[in-house]
Parts: structure tokens; C-alpha cells; sequence
């Protein structure tokens, strides 16, 4: 957190043992200011703008406080703090003034400056615009920084004295969220700043030519931000060296939207372990998804919001302040010019009196030993409305620590808590039948106090009930609702508090992959990848979350009738067997939709593109039959049937260098084809075409592709419970198995999916679904206080089935009784976008890179399968040699080099001589042709141009009979 003092003992068989450390942050600025205290006693300070260590009372005499007394008092008027003082004191028992001090700083800092008085003035000037800039920039600011930098030392000989205990970086009263406003500010400061940089440049180019007159218009650049601006959001490069910062909006489904725009991303390194940033922090309740987070390097530096989180905006100081004062604290500047005079009766009462610190910084004392009073009354200000309820206030009491701290700054995570007063709750019925009616809103909860937003500090204060029922006159809080504490993700999981815990991260996960109804207006959209099912259905067990959160606007996935069932052996390893009848009817159908644009550009020279089909004379033409389906204005027509490859739209391009003008020498024929054509592998339908125009007057034009995804062998689907699996076995209904009632199933787990894994979650979900369905209604499976299993269980009795799921079943193929009965239910399952449509691949020949001409990677640019290490050793290990040369070098980079014996260096043919020659022996050089990889002729080329001879000895291939 910014502005907040946070020490800590020094790294292992380091020369500093403990370390307090400020991220002074203001408008722009973020300084990392560091206070160390090494083995010697002796205090340093690490600010960037100095180079090296200064001397924590050097520092302080520069900001002006030049007496021992002055520095020990700004530390602390305790006698046993101020004796760690002494080695510092002693180590800087040479300066004794500010000016002294200054000049020291100076010589650090101004190389080149040679006059004393400028010397002395930039150092303050670094002083005021760069040492703690929260405190402000101007002269009479020194003495609150002197004061701030002294509040650090005393924090840090708390430490070494044991007062108190090394803070916790990962309690989130010491972390801050920056927001979307806070961020883009930052950029705007810097695009603004590069903005006024060359307006200056351009005022001065003017100046310095003569007779120019001076157009307004002409020196400023406004393109200079909007540049910035569209680069940060385009890239996600931001200030400061960091990446990633804007991203793309997930749209796959609604959940996955909405999850999206409620993700945290920690600044840490992936690559680096972290554990302890990593761990679930118990300030994490109520604020943080304890179960959303991704697996692998980002696990636990990617987290969610929980759904409660309210992330604080910030309130201006200036408004909290007059409150604090008018409770009857001192301000610190009015105790520390008492202390400095000498009065002693404050000096002996002083460090009975609680501290008083805003966002981090000390601003006075409140004369009493107890503080409860002060915070008491603070909290019945914001609760009555007098004090904004941003405002957060916390009490910290121990044997030697008496600090009361209030927060109002920006970027805290906070969460909502109904006020106890004497063990009730402050809401009425009245208040009770208002709400449902409609006539006041949440906001006003809080605006009457009856519903308090609570940060992560204040919270330490409180006792917080889970359950009415267990609230006592001791309880100050009582949990608004405690399923509250999980993200948009892990809410969707009915009865998630009886499944094992990877599960529900596992869920979380696959939640955002499923098809389903991500908007709307689809078809109206243009999206560049988008995936709907057709019939998506609201799950018959819900949680209660999901109107709020509108999942059951924007379903995805249906309700399945699922056995348990080891069948056919076509469900191992967690595939699934899917009735093929029910496919047919339409379960789990969807569509896919593909978006591709171009635009007619405008290029220097009066040269443009055009849109229309190529000729035939155009460099790069793809043949007649790919331009079949385009209509004459070369654009392809709605509801046409195309394959990878075809042209959807035609269109050329001038020459992209000038070589190509010279090479045809006519510029109307160096035009090249840069038609858009369907990807590789992709198939569909032409859906929508649309014709306009862009922003620049140019021609701009998109074509929506669909395609029809019909569940087959190797689509993936998942339940709410992590049970993920790929369709092993489509089945027609004729040989699935059945119930008595004739019943088939949609979906045939296996069993073994059950007992590992835990996800008894799954097993009440299938019982309730039944319940449900046999009802018609839905079934509460909300985490923590869903409907009571054993009650399902006694109303599927009511029903005349079995109490615990199961039913005979008989073999569809036989006509025979299963010899067990059967689990069956009703199970909410979703079908995830990873289908074998989008990951089918082959090759046998196709494009190779350039340099090393060896089969390009990866499905979309048409690449081979990698032929690795592992699959080289294991064919020398069954010594099929052959096979190892037809992968790696036939199948690969085949080349033909030609190399003189003589000399082993590579020759080449000579086009006049009509004949090969060696670059040392010419033409009397013996020239032979060898077969190599072509990367390994890239190699000796390489080699050649670092000045390396690499010389190829060559023997007969076959020697002998």
C-alpha cells in the first residue's frame, strides 16, 4: 500500500537487520524511500534521487532540524527509543548544521554545479519535488517529512526493541487495487507530459526561423496523446515497464465476462515461488473468491472478487480532518513545537497519549491513554452519515503500542456487515418490507448505519457472528451473507461446501470456457470469435446468486440425465458415453461464429486497394477455383457454403516496395492478391455481410461466418463439480440402458470419477435435479444453506423411487436387468469450446519458415508435428536408422550443398562459366554434391561470417563391395 510504513526484519547474513520501507506516492510520482538499521546501531536511508546511503540524522538535518534534541523528538519522546538514536548521532557527529548537512547531500548530487549557494538549492529542490511527495512539494513541507521520516525510525526501534511484530505484506491492510481511473490517469500524465515536451520543441524550432509566422494549429500535436493512448490500450504496455495491463474482454460465455472484469493480478513475477503471497491470507474472507484462481504460475497471483468486495474510491483528507480535530485531537505540528520548548508536563504525558494516523501518516494526539472513545465516536459519525462511509477507523492497543488509524484513501478492498448494537441487529421489519418493496435500495442501508462497509483493518477490531444464532452482547457484527464470500464463478456450484476444494477451482476455471449465450443481440454482433448453444437451459438446481448475477438471463448448458455407469468401457479414464439420439434431437447444439474484415487503404502516391475479384495477372493469384463463390463486386454473398481456402473477399494491393515497380517496370501490373480467405480448417455457412464505410472514408467490409458444432467423439463437457470428460461413445437410445419407466439416459459417467475426487457436491446435485424435475420446480443447492439433502431425499420416497438415487436398469443391447442398481439423475452439464473441430490437424506437405526452411508450428499456419528429442532417442534406441533420417532430414530440410574436396569449403555454380567453382581453388577445384539439413548449411554460413573455417570432410558414401 502507498504511504503506508512497513518494516521488517533484513535478509539472512546481510549486513541490515531490520528495514522500514514507504512507497511515498502523490500525483504521478512513486518514490521507494528505505530506512535501514545495520549491526552497528547505525540508521541509513535509501532514496533514489541519491545514489548512495545517507545517514538517517544527516537526512534530517538537511530538512532542517539540526539539534539532537530536535531529531530525538521528532523520533519519539520515549527515553529508551531515543537511545537507539545514539550510534547514528555519533556516526554524524561531524555535521552539525543544515547547511553542513546540505553540502554533503550536494556532494552526491551535483556533479558539474561548482557554486556553493546552487549547489545547496538543488538539493532542496530533490528535497521538496522527489523525498516523500505526498507530504507536498514546497519549503514549509520539510518539517512534516522530518517528522514522517522520524515516525519511520521510531516504527523500526519498535521492532528492534520487540515492541512490535514485522508487518504482514500480505494482510490487505497493507494492499491497494489500482482501478481502471487510477490507471489511465497515470498514462494520461505521461502522454500529456510528452505532449507539452514537444510543444516546447515546437515553439523553440519556430523561434529560431526567422520570418515564419506563428500557426497555432501547426505547433500543436494532439495525436501525441490520442498515440499514446490507443498504443497503451492496444498492446496492454503501460508505464512503468509493465505489461498486460488492458486485455481483450473474454466474451466466451457471461460468467466468463463478468469474472473478467472482477480479476486481480499481483505485480510479482510468475517464474518466482512466492508462497506467501501465494496462500490463502485470512483477510481474504469476504473480499478474495477463495476458490478462483487459475492453476500453474499464476496461481494465487490471478485472483477474483468476491461477490460482496466493494473496492473504495477515496475520500479527500480535507474533509476527514476537521472531524479529528474537532474530537479533540492535537495536531502533531502543535505537540512537537511544545516539545521542542520544553514543556514538560507534556513531555511525561506524551507517550501515554494514542497516536492518531490518516492513510498511513501521523497527524496528532489524542490526550487520553484510552482511544475507544475517539473511535467510537468517529464510528457513529459515518454511521449517522456525518462522515463518508469510506472512511474506515481501527484501534491497535498493546502493552506499548496505543494507535488509532484512519483510512479514507482509494484502492481498499472492503466488504458489507450488518451493525450489532447490544447483540441486535439495527434493521426492522419496516425497514424489511421497504426493501422488498422496492422503496429504498441497498445505499440506503448504509447511508443509516444499519449496513457498514468494513476494510481489512478495521475488521481486526471486530467480532463478527456467522449466524443470528450466535450472536452475543460481545459481537459487534453479524455476517450480511456468508455464500457472499465466492466469486461470480464458484457461486454457479451447488452444494460446492461438499466437494473436495481443487474441484471448485477447477470449476471456476471451466465455468468461463462453456458455450452458452454470452448476449442478447448475437446476431447482430460482430465479435472475431463467438460460440452459442442453441437450446441453453436455466440449471434445475441453482444457487441463489445466479438472477442476481444474471446467469439465468445468459444461460450455459443444459440439464442432462446422467448414470453412473461403467458401459461398454467406453467411458475409461473420464470419457463419457452420450446418447446419440438425444444429439440428434438437439442436445448440447451449437454454433460457432467466425468474424473477417479488410478495408480498402489509401497508400502514398495516389495508390489504394481495391476490392473486387483479381485478375488472373496479379502476383500471388490462388487460382480460378478459389474465387468461385464471389459475386461481381468481389465480396462473397450470404448463405454460401465455403471450405478453408476459398476467398470470401477479393481484393489487391499496390506493390509493398518499390524493387516490384522496377521489376515489372508497368505499375499497373505489379499488383498483388491480399484476398481474405477462410482460415485453415475452418468450415461454415456465410452468415452476415456487411458493407460501410470507416471513420478515414474508407471502404470497410466484415463477413460473419457460422458453423453448425454437433456433439461427436472428443467434444469436451463438464459438470458444475470440476468432473470434466471427452465423449468416448455416441450411442443410439436403442442400446443405451433404461429405467422401468423406459427412461434412457442423455450422459453415462463412470463410477470411478466418483470415490478420488470427492465431489459428493455432484451426487446431492443429481438427487435434487430428480427431485426438481419430478416437482417442477428448481432446488436451492446454495453452498452452506441449500435445501437439506436428507429432505430430497425423503420427497423422492414421497415419489415412490428409491431415497438414494439409484433405480433397476436394464441393458439396452441384452433386454437384461443390470445387476446392480443404477445411480440416475438430473445433473446440470456444460459443453466446454474445446472441440475436436477446432483441434484436428494433419499435414504432409505445406509452408516452412524462411530461414530455416524446416515445416512451420502450429495448426493455424498449416505446421507440422513436432518431431522432439525424446521421439529422436527413442528411434536410435530401436536403431532404425533409416526412419530417423526420413523424419529429420527427407521429411524436413532436405538440401543440396556442393563441396570442393580439396579445401571442404562450400562452392557454387557460376552462370557464365556454366559450371560449379570453389571459393579457394575456382574452377580446378573438385566440386561434389552432398545431402544435409538445410539448417545445418545455415550453420557452416554462420560460422563463416564469425571468421570460422568450418571445413566438411567428405568419404564415399558406400566403400568396398
Amino acid at each position: 500500500a502507498p504511504n503506508r510504513v512497513l518494516v521488517d526484519y533484513g535478509r539472512e547474513a546481510s549486513s541490515i537487520t531490520h528495514t522500514a520501507k514507504v512507497i511515498s506516492a502523490s500525483a504521478g510520482y512513486r518514490v521507494p524511500i528505505i530506512l535501514d538499521r545495520l549491526k552497528d546501531g547505525t540508521l541509513t536511508i535509501n532514496f533514489p534521487s541519491i545514489p548512495q546511503k545517507v545517514p538517517f540524522v544527516i537526512m534530517m538535518r538537511a530538512l532542517g532540524l539540526e539539534t539532537d534534541m530536535e531529531i530525538a523528538l521528532a523520533v519519539s519522546p520515549d527515553p529508551e527509543i531515543q537511545k537507539e538514536l545514539i550510534p547514528s548521532l555519533y556516526a554524524a557527529r561531524e555535521i552539525r548544521t543544515q547547511v553542513e548537512a546540505l553540502d554533503y547531500l550536494a556532494s552526491r548530487v551535483t556533479i558539474g554545479i561548482t557554486d556553493p549557494e546552487a549547489r545547496r538549492n538543488r538539493v532542496l529542490q530533490i528535497l521538496d519535488m522527489y523525498f516523500m511527495p505526498h507530504l507536498g512539494n514546497t519549503p514549509n513541507t520539510r518539517i512534516l517529512k522530518a517528522l514522517y521520516l522520524g515516525q519511520m525510525a521510531c516504527k523500526l526501534i519498535e521492532l528492534v526493541l520487540g515492541r512490535r511484530k514485522p508487518d504482514d505484506k500480505d494482510h490487505y491492510a497493507n494492499r491497494r487495487l489500482r482501478l481502471a481511473g487510477d490507471l489511465m490517469a497515470q498514462l494520461f500524465r505521461v502522454a500529456f507530459k510528452a505532449y507539452m515536451k514537444d510543444l516546447r520543441y515546437q515553439v523553440e524550432r519556430y523561434r529560431l526561423t526567422k520570418g515564419r509566422r506563428l500557426s497555432l494549429r501547426a505547433l500543436a500535436r494532439p495525436d501525441i496523446v490520442t498515440e499514446r493512448l490507443n498504443y497503451a490500450l492496444a498492446t496492454g504496455n503501460w508505464v512503468g515497464n509493465r505489461t498486460g495491463v488492458s486485455q481483450i474482454l473474454d466474451r466466451t460465455n457471461w460468467i466468463s465476462m463478468l469474472s473478467h472484469l472482477r480479476r486481480t493480478v499481483a505485480p510479482l513475477s510468475r517464474g518466482q515461488p512466492h508462497f506467501e503471497a501465494r496462500d490463502l491470507h485470512p483477510t481474504q474472507w469476504g473480499r478474495i473468491c477463495p476458490f478462483e484462481t487459475p492453476e500453474g504460475p499464476n496461481c494465487g497471483l490471478v485472483k477474483n472478487l468476491a461477490l460482496s468486495a466493494y473496492i473504495t474510491a477515496g475520500v479527500e483528507e480535507s474533509s476527514v480532518i476537521p472531524h479529528i480535530l474537532e474530537l479533540g485531537v492535537m495536531s502533531l505540528l502543535e505537540v512537537y513545537e511544545r516539545l521542542r520548548k520544553g514543556d514538560e508536563e507534556l513531555m511525561e504525558r506524551v507517550t501515554t497519549y494514542a497516536k492518531v494516523f490518516l492513510n498511513g501518516t501521523l497527524i496528532g494526539y489524542y490526550p487520553k491513554e484510552d482511544a475507544y472513545e475517539l473511535v467510537n465516536s468517529l464510528r457513529r459519525l459515518r454511521r449517522s452519515g456525518k462522515l463518508h462511509h469510506e472512511v474506515n477507523v481501527s484501534y491497535v492497543r498493546t502493552e506499548y503500542i496505543n494507535e488509532v488509524h484512519i483510512n479514507c484513501d482509494s484502492g481498499r478492498v472492503r466488504r458489507p456487515l450488518l451493525v450489532l448494537e447490544k447483540g441486535r441487529v439495527r434493521i426492522s421489519s419496516d425497514v424489511v418490507e421497504k426493501l422488498k418493496s422496492g422503496s429504498i435500495t441497498f445505499s440506503d442501508l448504509v447511508s443509516m448505519g444499519i449496513v457498514e462497509y468494513l476494510d481489512a483493518e478495521e475488521e481486526d477490531n471486530a467480532l463478527i457472528a456467522l449466524d443470528p444464532e450466535e450472536v452475543t452482547p460481545k459481537h459487534t457484527h453479524l455476517e450480511l451473507y456468508p455464500p457472499s464470500i465466492l466469486g461470480v464463478a464458484a457461486v454457479l456450484i451447488p452444494y460446492a461446501n461438499h466437494n473436495q476444494s481443487p474441484r471448485n477451482a477447477y470449476e471456476a476455471a471451466m465455468a468461463k470456457q462453456a458455450v452458452g449465450l454470452n448476449a442478447a443481440n448475437f446476431h447482430l454482433r460482430f465479435d472475431s470469435r463467438a460460440h452459442f448453444l442453441h437450446y441453453p437451459q436455466k440449471p434445475v438446481v441453482q444457487t441463489r446468486f445466479l438472477d442476481l448475477i444474471g446467469f439465468n438471463s445468459r444461460p450455459a448448458g443444459q440439464n442432462f440425465i446422467v448414470a453412473v455407469l461403467s458401459f461398454t468401457g467406453y467411458n475409461m479414464e473420464d470419457a463419457v458415453i452420450v446418447n446419440k439420439s438425444s444429439v440428434e434431437r438437439g442436445l448440447a447444439r451449437s454454433t460457432f461464429f467466425r468474424d473477417y474484415s479488410t478495408e480498402e487503404l489509401r497508400y502514398p502516391g495516389g495508390q489504394r486497394d481495391i476490392i473486387g475479384i483479381p485478375d488472373i495477372k496479379v502476383k500471388g493469384y490462388r487460382g480460378k477455383e478459389n474465387y468461385e463463390f464471389l459475386d461481381e463486386d468481389g465480396i462473397v454473398p450470404p448463405e454460401v457454403d465455403v471450405v478453408s481456402g476459398k476467398v470470401l473477399i477479393g481484393k489487391t494491393s499496390p506493390p509493398r516496395f518499390l524493387e516490384e515497380y522496377r521489376e515489372f517496370g508497368l505499375v499497373g501490373e505489379a499488383r498483388r492478391d491480399s484476398s481474405v480467405s477462410l482460415r485453415h480448417g475452418d468450415r461454415g455457412i456465410v452468415d452476415t455481410v456487411v458493407v460501410t464505410v470507416d471513420g478515414e472514408g474508407n471502404k470497410f467490409i466484415r463477413v460473419k461466418v457460422r458453423d453448425l458444432r454437433i456433439p461427436e467423439i472428443g467434444d469436451k463437457f463438464a459438470s458444475r463439480h470440476g468432473q470434466k470428460g471427452v465423449i468416448g461413445l455416441l450411442v443410439p437410445q436403442y442400446d443405451m440402458p433404461y429405467t422401468f419407466e423406459g427412461i434412457t439416459p442423455d450422459l453415462i459417467i463412470n463410477p470411478h470419477a466418483l470415490p478420488s475426487r470427492m465431489t459428493v457436491g455432484q451426487l446431492i446435485e443429481s438427487i435434487a435435479g430428480k427431485v426438481g424435475s419430478l416437482r417442477g420446480r428448481t432446488v436451492d443447492g446454495t453452498p452452506f444453506f441449500g435445501e437439506n439433502p436428507e429432505d430430497l431425499r425423503r420427497e423422492l420416497l414421497l415419489f415412490g423411487y428409491p431415497h438414494d438415487g439409484t433405480e433397476p436398469m436394464y441393458d439396452g443391447r441384452t433386454g437384461e436387468l443390470i445387476s446392480t442398481p443404477v445411480f440416475i439423475g438430473v445433473v446440470y452439464y456444460q459443453r466446454l469450446h474445446h472441440m475436436v473441430a477446432d483441434k484436428l490437424h494433419s499435414r504432409s506437405r505445406g509452408p516452412v519458415q524462411l530461414l530455416a526452411r524446416q515445416p512451420t508450428e502450429g495448426r493455424a499456419r498449416e505446421g507440422g508435428l513436432r518431431f522432439g528429442e525424446m521421439e529422436r532417442d527413442a528411434i536410435i534406441g530401436h536403431g532404425a536408422t533409416i526412419l530417423l533420417k526420413e523424419r529429420l532430414l527427407d521429411s524436413s530440410d532436405k538440401y543440396t550443398i556442393y563441396v570442393c574436396e580439396k579445401c571442404g569449403l562450400l562452392g557454387w555454380f557460376d552462370r557464365n562459366k556454366g559450371k560449379y567453382v570453389c571459393p579457394v581453388h575456382g574452377e580446378e577445384g573438385s566440386i561434389v554434391s552432398v545431402e544435409v539439413s538445410y539448417a545445418f548449411k545455415l550453420l557452416l554460413q554462420e560460422m563463416m561470417s564469425m571468421l570460422i573455417y568450418p571445413k566438411i570432410i567428405l568419404k564415399e558414401k558406400f566403400s568396398g563391395e
